[in-house]
């Protein structure tokens, strides 16, 4: 379709009567649209987002704001312990090299130890509580998460 097909130019005659343009019809495609299954599902999901929108805001902007505040509060909070975390792994792993260099130990054979450690701990080989300096809630939290920790210690 052209846009001269699509345009139409009246004379400044008076007299004249507007033609309206013809009809367009789409081309038949064979899709026939969703199943009524389908469009009852989709429906369904949509209703269940609108209903959990309404009560969103049917809430008091104060509440919603003080649980994004104590949202924010517990992100920065978990933020801070990952940086906490890191700053003391990378402590330790600096003192562990530092030690084995003095007594000539290699940096791969440091971290194959903490490989070995670290899998000893994961299969319950290790349950000693390092002279009181781990809690055996901190064993129950490594136990867990086991299996997600497993995959971050698989060695080769």
């Amino acid at each position: 379709m052209t846009l001269q097909d699509q345009l139409q130019i009246v004379s400044a005659n008076a007299e004249a009567a507007l033609v309206p343009p013809p009809e367009t019809r789409k081309p038949d495609t064979g899709e026939t649209g969703p199943t009524l299954e389908e469009a009852m599902a989709r429906n369904e999901a949509l209703t269940e987002k609108l209903d959990a929108l309404d009560a969103v805001l049917a809430k008091p902007l104060a509440e919603i704001l003080a649980e994004r505040e104590k949202a924010d509060e517990a992100a920065l909070a978990w933020d801070r312990f990952g940086a906490m975390w890191m700053l003391s792994q990378r402590a330790m792993r600096r003192v562990a090299l530092d030690l084995a260099a003095q007594l000539g130990v290699s940096e791969e054979e440091v971290v194959a130890r903490a490989m070995t450690h670290a899998n000893a701990v994961l299969n319950g080989a290790d349950e000693v509580d390092l002279g009181g300096t781990i809690a055996p809630a901190q064993l129950q939290h490594i136990a867990r998460h086991r299996n997600f920790l497993r995959k971050q210690f698989r060695t080769g």
